[in-house]
């Protein structure tokens, strides 16, 4: 009796280790969707810039010396004519000093040589000497005369080699830069201090290589850039391209443009200031846009999920993109209108996967058989 219970009890563990349990069917997933209609593409590119002025130099002393003053700071405003800097000047002034004293001597001798010649003149009229002493005197006056003109010409030189000893501001502007602190030794043409001239102002930005060709192609055409201060309430200002580098930056190997924001900004933007240089894109027909959400990555390609209205279940679709419009992505082929596209969960779902529409708890309930009619996606 014990081994025939036995016997029953295994035959049940064996017929139950057979049989397959059904897997639960998967799940009718609700799910946000759009339906595809052509429509027109615009958007920006924005970059980062700074506002500089239109022209700024790199001051310096004509001569060398040590310099012992420094007048000016870091951010302060200047005039034409206004005292920047001064060198030590004394050897300059030794110099000058010497160069008058040897104009002097030049001068005496000329006037020599002068009264000479005037003297032998009578005593050739007089017939007491040959022409050819008179010419030797004549010769002699003219070579006085040219070395008093070149005595006075050093001179001269020597007297703005002093006066270089000071370093004077040829333009309006703001100081944006210290170069040499005073104590120190600086060379002819060393820079000093950095001018930002008055006058117009530029944002200066870097752009890719790979955009060179479409910023010079819309700089041609007015209305395509506009520049936005950073922590400015106002208005974007409008923006034309002025110049656009020849070559690459050796480093970043990016080009650089300059974009000029005209004289009215002058005076209310400061140098130096961040700004975002906004630039227009020619409007585009035939794409669609569709929200960021609804695309996924599929083997390095991008894709989306389409309903197939018969048997309620998604496909997987690959599509060509073309950039981004705000937050919608830009599609230019892959899709046709009248496709119904998933636009929220597209990770979880699977291909061939039943789904069904999502109906807002707030909307009046409508029947899950057709698919809501949705506004044009990133139109505004």
């Amino acid at each position: 009796m014990r081994q025939a219970l036995l016997i029953a009890l295994i035959s049940v563990a064996v017929l139950g280790a057979c049989s397959k349990t059904e897997p639960a069917p998967d799940p009718v997933r609700a799910v946000r969707t759009v339906t595809i209609s052509p429509q027109t593409a615009g958007g920006s590119y924005e970059y980062a810039g700074e506002v500089k002025a239109r022209t700024e130099s790199r001051l310096s002393f004509r001569v060398s010396g040590k310099m012992i003053k420094r007048l000016v700071d870091l951010g302060d405003t200047v005039k034409t004519g206004q005292m920047l800097a001064q060198l030590d000047a004394r050897d300059l002034r030794l110099g000058q000093d010497a160069a008058r004293a040897t104009v002097a001597a030049a001068q005496a001798n000329y006037d020599q040589s002068a009264a000479d010649f005037k003297r032998y003149k009578d005593l050739a009229d007089k017939g007491f000497i040959g022409p050819a002493e008179l010419d030797r005197r004549e010769m002699a006056a003219k070579t006085a005369r040219a070395q008093l003109d070149q005595a006075r010409a050093q001179s001269s030189v020597q007297g703005n080699q002093a006066g270089y000893a000071s370093l004077v501001a040829d333009a309006s502007g703001v100081i944006t830069g210290v170069d040499l602190e005073p104590g120190m030794v600086a060379s002819a043409g060393t820079p000093v201090l950095r001018l930002a001239h008055e006058g117009p102002r530029d944002v200066v930005f870097s752009v890719p290589e790979d955009k060179v060709a479409m910023v010079k192609a819309l700089g041609a055409q007015p209305g395509r850039f506009s520049v936005r201060l950073w922590g400015s309430p106002d208005a974007p200002l409008p923006a034309t391209i002025r110049e656009i580098s020849a070559a690459a930056d050796p480093v970043t190997r990016t080009f650089l443009v300059k974009a000029d924001i005209g004289p009215v900004a002058v005076g209310g933007v400061g140098l130096g200031q961040t700004a975002t240089v906004l630039m227009e894109l020619p409007q585009t027909g035939g794409v669609t846009k569709l929200p960021l959400s609804a695309l996924r990555e599929e083997q390095g390609r991008s894709a989306v999920w389409l309903v197939d209205r018969a048997s309620m279940t998604v496909k997987s679709q690959d599509v060509k993109l073309a950039g981004a419009d705000g937050n919608d992505a830009v599609v230019v082929a892959g899709l046709a209108p009248g496709q119904i596209v998933v636009t929220a969960g597209v990770h979880v779902l699977s291909p061939g996967q039943k789904v069904k529409f999502y109906i807002d708890p707030g909307m009046p309930s409508a029947s899950s058989a057709s698919a809501p009619v949705a506004a044009p996606v990133g139109v505004k």
